[in-house]
């Protein structure tokens, strides 16, 4: 009987070697990820940039003066819209005072071009005289924007804009859960970035934002 010799027992890869081969290929990936996304947006936002050449949906409706509105008429301005209600405890009232500290933060000679649109979503207890009140404590540049329902649901879908009343005790003692987000749209009428505004503590990163999309 003749005896095959065992075949050799392959020497184990090095610990070193394997976690190399692992951070190498991490990189790669986030090297691929970090690519694409200045692929799409070359500008590195603190947001979180569209897709080039998004549009903003259409925002008519009646302002803090009592006048009509549209978005559309808004070109050559940069402008920060995002949806409140004037009862909000914190997020709109923070909101607000954050996106004047970041107006007030650009070059003077260039404030003009950038203003803050707040669309309430409380129609029934937000009346116009009240809206304006309430966006000029804040800023005397920021606009107040009024829709009416059923419009306003409508309006709030195609912004991506979802909002429930909470805590409901009567038909004007109630809360508003709401999306937080800040859409910022540039003098072309595109989408260009949106932040959370829990982001907008952040006034220096979002002036640069800002900046960058005025240029």
């Amino acid at each position: 009987m003749t005896d095959f010799p065992l075949p050799a027992s392959p020497v184990p890869r090095p610990l070193w070697r394997s976690v190399l081969w692992s951070v190498v290929a991490i990189t790669l990936l986030l090297g691929g990820a970090w690519g694409y996304t200045r692929w799409k947006s070359p500008i590195p936002f603190y947001g979180t940039s569209y897709e080039p050449n998004t549009p903003a949906p259409a925002l008519i409706g009646t302002d803090e003066a009592g006048r009509p509105f549209d978005l559309a008429t808004w070109r050559g301005t940069t402008v920060a819209v995002f949806f409140g209600f004037l009862q909000c405890p914190n997020v709109c009232p923070t909101t607000l005072a954050a996106l004047e500290r970041v107006r007030q933060a650009l070059p003077e000679a260039q404030r003009d071009r950038f203003r803050s649109v707040l669309v309430t979503l409380d129609p029934a207890r937000d009346d116009v005289k009240r809206l304006r009140e309430y966006v000029r404590f804040f800023s005397p540049s920021a606009k107040g924007v009024f829709v009416p329902e059923p419009a306003l649901y409508d309006v709030a879908a195609a912004w991506g804009v979802g909002f429930q009343k909470t805590d409901v005790k009567s038909a004007t003692d109630y809360q508003l859960n709401h999306t937080t987000g800040v859409y910022l749209i540039d003098a072309a009428g595109q989408r260009r970035v949106v932040w959370d505004y829990t982001q907008l503590t952040d006034v220096e990163r979002v002036t640069r934002d800002v900046w960058a999309v005025m240029q």
